[in-house]
């Protein structure tokens, strides 16, 4: 039996928290944006990698938007926010290992800390040194308030974990399941 709109108040917190977390995951993503293409601000190889939840936190919050007002499970529109919620968990664990390589308190990828060890042919040298860019993931390009952008994505995605598990809890408050 299907439960109006209007009586599914569990429903309507589910696809609030949904995009809520998408308005959240595109605004974090047009920040990114901002810092590199507006402000120059290259990413390092990290940063690039801290972007892929965002890019898979996105479609599925629309898509669990769209599931909870066509009026789909509120099991599955749960499981759907709870699949964000892990998602941007990686997302912080991410942000939490790039801190920690910013703040030297551990090893980061060869490829983007550390010493350069590996010059090829002395011939190229020079050329492979003109032609490669350099952005290093253990030297904060900005802060704010002692955090680096690594910093502030982990508060974010966070942040959208919280708010996609509080909308995934509203399935337990709901005895009917459309």
């Amino acid at each position: 039996m299907a439960v109006a709109w209007t009586e599914a108040g569990g429903s309507q917190r589910m696809a609030t928290a949904a995009i809520v977390a998408a308005v959240l995951c595109v605004a974090t993503i047009l920040g990114a944006y901002f810092f590199e293409f507006a402000l120059r601000y290259a990413p390092c190889p990290l940063c690039l990698t801290q972007r892929i939840p965002y890019y898979v936190a996105i479609p599925l919050a629309v898509v669990v938007t769209i599931a909870a007002y066509a009026g789909a499970s509120r099991k599955l529109v749960a499981a759907g926010l709870v699949l964000i919620a892990v998602t941007m968990l990686i997302g912080a664990g991410l942000g939490v290992y790039h801190s920690g390589v910013e703040w030297k308190w551990w090893a980061g990828p060869s490829d983007c800390s550390g010493p350069i060890t590996n010059f090829g042919a002395a011939g190229g040298l020079l050329q492979q040194i003109e032609t490669t860019p350099v952005v290093r993931c253990d030297e904060a390009a900005w802060r704010l308030l002692g955090l680096s952008l690594a910093g502030y994505n982990t508060l974010i995605s966070l942040a959208v974990a919280g708010i996609a598990l509080w909308g995934a809890a509203a399935v337990k408050g709901d005895k009917a399941d459309a």
